[in-house]
């Protein structure tokens, strides 16, 4: 009897073992898998989808701005967020510029598993901040510049370069013409914290 003891012993004790050697492997798996998520890849998972209610990410961005807003597109170091809904405007913000985000615990653990990232244009994803610019250049889009040093100016973007873009300086509302306009300014994209497209937040596509 005392021998049936003993090995049962044994075998609590090898089973104790292997659940914990087992449990430690895990663990470091995870660790592994967490070490190799990027920041792009989180915000990929909060890209808001038609079936699902959309999450307020808290934008916390370099000058102190924050913008409160559902994650509607993900470039490849973009983003494209509706602060104030879909049919009254967008922002487009480089990742460069974001200095934190906040995010309900639920969205945070969400967001920590790539696996459950909505499925966006693979295109689209591929698309650089310039690119994005281009196209408000295309079409004309008024536009809010915010900067890091939390300047901010209205106009219409006429051009952009590799790492920059030419604003004509006018009211917001109003349309480009000689007339309106009243400065031109060069702004380098490292400069720019978000820009607010006037109009409908479906203006950006690319």
């Amino acid at each position: 009897m005392r021998w049936d003891r003993f090995f049962e012993d044994i075998e609590d004790q090898l089973a104790s073992e292997w659940e914990a050697e087992r449990a430690a492997l895990e663990t470091e798996a995870e660790r592994l898998r967490l070490a190799r998520i990027t920041l792009h890849e989180r915000l990929a998972a909060l890209v808001a989808t038609g079936d699902a209610d959309p999450v307020a990410a808290g934008l916390e961005l370099r000058g102190g701005a924050t913008l409160s807003a559902p994650v509607a597109g993900l470039g490849a170091d973009w983003l494209l967020a509706s602060p104030w809904g879909s049919r009254s405007g967008a922002a487009l913000v480089p990742l460069s510029a974001i200095a934190g985000v906040t995010l309900p615990h639920a969205a945070l653990l969400r967001s920590a598993r790539p696996e459950t990232a909505a499925s966006g244009s693979a295109v689209s994803r591929r698309a650089t901040f310039g690119f994005a610019v281009r196209d408000l250049v295309r079409r004309r889009s008024g536009v809010t510049v915010h900067e890091v040093d939390g300047r901010s100016v209205t106009g219409t973007i006429d051009r952009a370069g590799a790492d920059h873009l030419d604003l004509a300086v006018h009211e917001r509302g109003a349309i480009r013409r000689a007339a309106e306009v009243t400065g031109y300014r060069i702004v380098p994209f490292a400069a720019v914290a978000w820009i607010g497209i006037d109009g409908h937040a479906e203006s950006l596509r690319v």
